[in-house]
């Protein structure tokens, strides 16, 4: 397995720290807001990473934090007449319910930076015993950047580089315009903790640090998050983490691509901003994921709702497939064309052996995805060939292989139709007079008495029969494999 490994610009080998587990760290919202789709992309593209890795037989400790004291959430919380705790409480649980919507997997663990002081407390005294921070007569505590000689090397930027514009804003006690706080003392009315510092609270960069080296111990295998967040953000964490324990802190850095709408950046003064909730009203979370993992998950994404149509459509045709093939290996009659069935076989081990190569390839989901669109294609092929003389067995593992590759990418297949109603019982019992309960026997003797009366040339009693049931929703559709009754979308 090989992956993209951002702070050094190119694919690595994947060797973790411990033989057979992965320790994964992807950084979480500010809760201030429902989440946008951009944000939506990041936690799916490495819920599909998680997935895959767990797929590969590796056990995986997921870790991703909830920071519910920010700048932000504090603003936003006196706009709205409210306390900060109250609007951190209320878009946390909207956006862990979101995500189960969008059919990601919670974290294993799930720390909340206001419950987590005492750790970063602890981590930022040991910064300033060791030199690295300093303590400003404010209250505030800041870390001194020039005091890492590793500094950039996560964003692959130079400290001299930097200065280019950097600024102490009024207000601020840092000795060095590119120090950052680690604390900050409390103004009047936020919330605040006690420290040796006086009454403050932590700084954006110190939370993941700190939450790092509890729940998952340093260094760890994967450190992940939005490609805005590689600097300063992860930057910061890294330095702090590796100046304070000396000792790596994350071995891959891994970062998604831009989101853009119909190909420019979003946002609200375009009218092209849209959360996850919005989009999960309008369409599936499937097609959402489809989409999404067309594109590999470091290159921009451009999304649209004509994009996401389609993938609607896409999900559908796949759907079909899969239910017909199934059904096909349930209606098997005759000798099966041994050569057709075993060019489906075929094509069913080069589409899992495709599929496993792109995933393995730094997580390539477009070129997996591309493997069983091709089988698809060819599994229709082969039913239209074959008939009702198809190879059961194979059918079945097609069907099976499809639908359980797309499973390990999160994706759900819609329900093709719904079940047949139990009014076709009282149809059965008029036509041939059934009496039995059971719809799907009732339908197989209505599929009879039509085709008794198309081999006897009696139209006008086939239509009738197909009148009969289109009343009630359900039509007849004939296959290369039989005919069978379905529930007309709605």
């Amino acid at each position: 397995m090989k992956i993209y490994n951002s702070a050094t610009h190119r694919k690595e080998e994947f060797r973790p720290i411990e033989e057979g587990k992965v320790r994964m760290y992807v950084c979480g919202p500010t809760v201030y807001d429902n989440i946008h789709i951009g944000n939506a992309r990041t936690f799916i593209s490495f819920d599909v990473i998680r997935r895959w890795l767990i797929a590969s037989g590796y056990e995986v400790t997921f870790a991703q934090n909830l920071t519910d004291v920010d700048d932000k959430i504090i603003n936003r919380a006196n706009e709205q007449g409210r306390t900060a705790a109250e609007v951190a409480g209320e878009f946390s649980e909207k956006f862990i319910s979101v995500m189960r919507a969008a059919n990601v997997m919670d974290p294993d663990v799930r720390p909340r930076a206001t419950k987590e002081i005492g750790p970063m407390i602890g981590m930022i005294k040991t910064l300033i015993e060791q030199g690295h921070a300093y303590a400003a007569e404010n209250g505030d505590v800041y870390f001194s950047v020039r005091s890492d000689p590793a500094y950039g090397e996560v964003s692959g930027r130079k400290v001299d580089e930097l200065m280019v514009g950097a600024r102490i804003a009024a207000g601020e006690e840092k000795r060095d315009p590119l120090d950052f706080a680690l604390w900050k003392a409390a103004k009047p009315g936020e919330p605040s903790w006690k420290s040796p510092w006086g009454e403050g609270r932590p700084g954006w960069h110190t939370e993941c640090a700190a939450m790092v080296h509890r729940y998952l111990g340093c260094p760890i295998d994967i450190h992940g998050g939005g490609s805005d967040l590689a600097f300063p953000h992860h930057e910061n964490e890294c330095a702090q983490a590796e100046c304070a324990w000396h000792e790596g802190f994350a071995n891959t850095w891994m970062h998604t691509g831009m989101l853009l709408v119909d190909g420019e950046k979003m946002s609200k003064s375009l009218g092209n901003f849209f959360t996850l909730e919005e989009v999960l009203e309008k369409h599936s979370a499937a097609a959402l994921r489809l989409l999404m993992l067309q594109t590999l998950y470091r290159s921009p994404l451009d999304f649209s709702w004509e994009r996401l149509e389609g993938a609607e459509n896409s999900l559908a045709r796949i759907a079909g497939t899969v239910k017909n093939l199934m059904w096909a290996a349930s209606h098997a009659e005759g000798e099966p064309d041994a050569a057709l069935a075993a060019k489906l076989d075929r094509a069913v081990i080069a589409a899992r052996d495709e599929f496993e190569r792109q995933m393995d390839d730094d997580f390539n989901t477009a070129g997996a995805l591309a493997a069983y669109f091709q089988l698809v294609t060819e599994a229709n092929t082969y039913l239209d060939q074959a008939g009702s003389a198809v190879d059961a067995d194979v059918c079945a593992g097609c069907a099976v292989g499809i639908a359980g590759a797309l499973t390990i990418l999160g994706i759900e297949l819609p329900k093709v139709e719904e079940e047949l109603p139990v009014g076709l019982l009282g149809v059965a019992a008029g036509l041939v007079g059934y009496t039995g309960d059971d719809v799907n026997e009732a339908a197989e003797k209505i599929l009879a008495a039509r085709a008794e009366a198309r081999a006897a040339r009696d139209w006008a009693r086939a239509d009738a029969i197909r009148d009969q049931l289109r009343d009630m929703g359900v039509v007849i559709e004939d296959t290369s494999a039989g005919s069978r009754l379905v529930v007309k979308a709605s």
